[in-house]
Protein backbone atom coordinates (compact mmCIF):
# COMPACT_ATOMS: atom_id res chain seq x y z
CA UNK A 1 0.00 0.00 0.00
CA UNK A 2 2.87 2.32 0.91
CA UNK A 3 4.64 1.55 -2.39
CA UNK A 4 1.47 2.32 -4.33
CA UNK A 5 1.07 5.60 -2.46
CA UNK A 6 4.67 6.60 -3.18
CA UNK A 7 4.24 5.79 -6.86
CA UNK A 8 1.16 8.02 -6.96
CA UNK A 9 3.13 10.89 -5.36
CA UNK A 10 5.98 10.47 -7.82
CA UNK A 11 3.55 10.38 -10.74
CA UNK A 12 1.72 13.45 -9.48
CA UNK A 13 5.00 15.35 -8.95
CA UNK A 14 6.23 14.40 -12.41
CA UNK A 15 3.01 15.59 -14.04
CA UNK A 16 3.19 18.84 -12.07
CA UNK A 17 6.81 19.49 -13.14
CA UNK A 18 6.04 18.70 -16.79
CA UNK A 19 2.99 20.95 -16.68
CA UNK A 20 5.05 23.78 -15.16
CA UNK A 21 7.77 23.40 -17.82
CA UNK A 22 5.17 23.45 -20.60
CA UNK A 23 3.60 26.57 -19.08
CA UNK A 24 7.01 28.31 -18.89
CA UNK A 25 7.82 27.24 -22.47
CA UNK A 26 4.50 28.58 -23.77
CA UNK A 27 4.99 31.84 -21.87
CA UNK A 28 8.44 32.20 -23.38
CA UNK A 29 7.07 31.49 -26.84
CA UNK A 30 4.51 34.26 -26.39
CA UNK A 31 7.21 36.72 -25.29
CA UNK A 32 9.45 35.64 -28.17
CA UNK A 33 6.75 36.29 -30.75
CA UNK A 34 5.83 39.59 -29.11
CA UNK A 35 9.47 40.71 -29.38
CA UNK A 36 9.85 39.90 -33.07
CA UNK A 37 10.47 43.37 -34.56
CA UNK A 38 7.62 44.97 -36.49
CA UNK A 39 9.23 48.30 -37.37
CA UNK A 40 12.74 49.39 -38.36
CA UNK A 41 13.29 52.33 -36.01
CA UNK A 42 17.06 52.67 -36.62
CA UNK A 43 17.09 52.66 -40.41
CA UNK A 44 18.58 56.16 -40.74
CA UNK A 45 21.70 55.45 -38.66
CA UNK A 46 24.89 54.95 -40.69
CA UNK A 47 27.31 52.17 -39.69
CA UNK A 48 30.79 51.03 -40.66
CA UNK A 49 29.43 47.87 -42.26
CA UNK A 50 26.32 46.12 -43.50
CA UNK A 51 25.91 42.40 -42.87
CA UNK A 52 23.38 40.31 -44.76
CA UNK A 53 22.57 36.76 -43.66
CA UNK A 54 21.58 34.66 -46.66
CA UNK A 55 18.79 32.11 -46.58
CA UNK A 56 15.64 34.12 -47.20
CA UNK A 57 13.91 36.48 -49.57
CA UNK A 58 14.44 40.28 -49.58
CA UNK A 59 17.62 40.15 -47.48
CA UNK A 60 20.14 40.57 -50.29
CA UNK A 61 18.07 43.19 -52.09
CA UNK A 62 17.70 45.19 -48.87
CA UNK A 63 21.42 45.01 -48.10
CA UNK A 64 22.36 46.16 -51.59
CA UNK A 65 19.85 49.01 -51.43
CA UNK A 66 21.31 50.17 -48.11
CA UNK A 67 24.82 50.01 -49.57
CA UNK A 68 23.81 51.98 -52.66
CA UNK A 69 22.30 54.60 -50.34
CA UNK A 70 25.69 55.01 -48.58
CA UNK A 71 24.45 53.64 -45.26
CA UNK A 72 27.82 51.90 -44.75
CA UNK A 73 31.27 51.58 -46.31
CA UNK A 74 31.19 47.84 -46.94
CA UNK A 75 28.69 45.00 -47.29
CA UNK A 76 29.48 41.54 -45.89
CA UNK A 77 27.21 38.76 -47.22
CA UNK A 78 27.47 35.72 -44.97
CA UNK A 79 26.57 32.17 -45.95
CA UNK A 80 26.99 32.35 -49.72
CA UNK A 81 27.09 29.10 -51.71
CA UNK A 82 30.47 28.15 -53.11
CA UNK A 83 30.89 29.15 -56.73
CA UNK A 84 28.67 32.23 -56.50
CA UNK A 85 30.51 35.52 -57.00
CA UNK A 86 29.61 39.16 -56.48
CA UNK A 87 28.62 39.77 -60.09
CA UNK A 88 26.25 36.80 -60.00
CA UNK A 89 24.57 38.07 -56.84
CA UNK A 90 24.17 41.54 -58.32
CA UNK A 91 22.76 40.07 -61.51
CA UNK A 92 20.19 38.06 -59.55
CA UNK A 93 19.26 41.21 -57.61
CA UNK A 94 19.02 43.11 -60.95
CA UNK A 95 21.47 45.76 -59.85
CA UNK A 96 24.15 47.37 -61.99
CA UNK A 97 27.43 45.91 -60.65
CA UNK A 98 29.83 48.72 -61.51
CA UNK A 99 29.31 51.04 -58.49
CA UNK A 100 28.97 48.31 -55.87
CA UNK A 101 31.12 45.29 -56.64
CA UNK A 102 34.22 46.82 -55.05
CA UNK A 103 32.45 47.27 -51.71
CA UNK A 104 31.10 43.73 -51.23
CA UNK A 105 32.75 40.79 -49.45
CA UNK A 106 31.32 37.27 -49.62
CA UNK A 107 31.60 34.67 -46.87
CA UNK A 108 31.48 31.05 -48.03
CA UNK A 109 32.29 29.38 -44.69
CA UNK A 110 29.17 30.00 -42.60
CA UNK A 111 26.36 27.50 -42.96
CA UNK A 112 24.17 28.54 -40.01
CA UNK A 113 23.53 31.51 -37.73
CA UNK A 114 26.36 30.54 -35.38
CA UNK A 115 28.76 30.46 -38.31
CA UNK A 116 27.41 33.80 -39.57
CA UNK A 117 28.27 35.41 -36.24
CA UNK A 118 31.75 33.84 -36.03
CA UNK A 119 32.76 34.75 -39.59
CA UNK A 120 31.34 38.27 -39.29
CA UNK A 121 33.28 38.81 -36.06
CA UNK A 122 36.52 37.83 -37.81
CA UNK A 123 35.78 40.13 -40.76
CA UNK A 124 34.85 43.06 -38.51
CA UNK A 125 38.06 42.63 -36.52
CA UNK A 126 40.21 42.37 -39.67
CA UNK A 127 38.77 45.65 -40.96
CA UNK A 128 38.77 47.50 -37.66
CA UNK A 129 35.04 48.17 -37.82
CA UNK A 130 33.10 48.98 -34.66
CA UNK A 131 29.48 49.07 -35.86
CA UNK A 132 27.29 47.10 -38.22
CA UNK A 133 23.74 46.94 -39.49
CA UNK A 134 22.43 43.39 -39.45
CA UNK A 135 19.99 42.45 -42.21
CA UNK A 136 17.91 39.32 -41.86
CA UNK A 137 14.25 38.26 -41.59
CA UNK A 138 12.12 39.57 -38.73
CA UNK A 139 11.51 36.12 -37.21
CA UNK A 140 15.26 35.36 -37.42
CA UNK A 141 16.41 38.65 -35.88
CA UNK A 142 16.13 37.83 -32.12
CA UNK A 143 18.36 34.75 -32.37
CA UNK A 144 20.73 36.46 -34.80
CA UNK A 145 21.20 39.39 -32.41
CA UNK A 146 21.81 36.98 -29.53
CA UNK A 147 24.50 35.09 -31.46
CA UNK A 148 26.09 38.26 -32.85
CA UNK A 149 26.27 40.01 -29.47
CA UNK A 150 27.83 36.88 -28.00
CA UNK A 151 30.42 36.64 -30.80
CA UNK A 152 31.30 40.36 -30.76
CA UNK A 153 30.21 42.02 -27.49
CA UNK A 154 32.13 45.23 -28.19
CA UNK A 155 30.51 45.90 -31.59
CA UNK A 156 27.48 48.18 -31.99
CA UNK A 157 24.82 46.15 -33.82
CA UNK A 158 21.77 47.78 -35.36
CA UNK A 159 18.99 45.43 -36.52
CA UNK A 160 17.37 45.94 -39.91
CA UNK A 161 14.79 43.28 -40.61
CA UNK A 162 12.90 42.28 -43.72
CA UNK A 163 9.38 40.85 -43.69
CA UNK A 164 8.88 37.86 -46.00
CA UNK A 165 5.31 37.82 -47.26
CA UNK A 166 4.88 34.10 -46.63
CA UNK A 167 5.60 34.49 -42.90
CA UNK A 168 2.48 35.64 -41.04
CA UNK A 169 3.96 36.96 -37.80
CA UNK A 170 0.82 38.37 -36.18
CA UNK A 171 -1.41 35.33 -36.79
CA UNK A 172 1.41 32.78 -36.77
CA UNK A 173 -0.59 30.11 -34.88
CA UNK A 174 -3.15 30.00 -37.72
CA UNK A 175 -0.51 29.16 -40.33
CA UNK A 176 1.22 25.75 -39.89
CA UNK A 177 4.30 26.77 -41.90
CA UNK A 178 4.81 29.97 -39.94
CA UNK A 179 4.06 28.22 -36.64
CA UNK A 180 6.78 25.63 -37.25
CA UNK A 181 9.18 28.40 -38.24
CA UNK A 182 8.48 30.49 -35.13
CA UNK A 183 8.64 27.50 -32.77
CA UNK A 184 11.89 26.32 -34.36
CA UNK A 185 13.50 29.75 -33.96
CA UNK A 186 12.29 29.99 -30.37
CA UNK A 187 13.71 26.57 -29.44
CA UNK A 188 17.08 27.42 -31.00
CA UNK A 189 17.09 30.72 -29.11
CA UNK A 190 16.50 29.21 -25.67
CA UNK A 191 19.09 26.47 -26.20
CA UNK A 192 21.83 28.89 -27.30
CA UNK A 193 22.88 29.76 -23.68
CA UNK A 194 22.95 26.03 -22.87
CA UNK A 195 25.38 25.52 -25.77
CA UNK A 196 27.57 28.35 -24.52
CA UNK A 197 27.62 26.81 -21.04
CA UNK A 198 28.78 23.44 -22.34
CA UNK A 199 31.48 25.17 -24.42
CA UNK A 200 32.85 26.74 -21.22
CA UNK A 201 33.07 23.40 -19.36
Amino acid sequence: MLVKKNRYKIKKTTITIIGLLVFIWLGGLYIFNHNIPRENNLKHIKTDALVVLTGGSLRLETGLELLSNDMAEKLFISGVHMGVDVKELLRVARINPSPLDCCITLDYKADDTIGNAVETAKWMNDNGYTSLRLVTANYHMPRSLLEFHHAMPDILIYPHFVSPKHVKIDDWYLWPGTAMLIIGEYNKLIFAPVRWLFMML
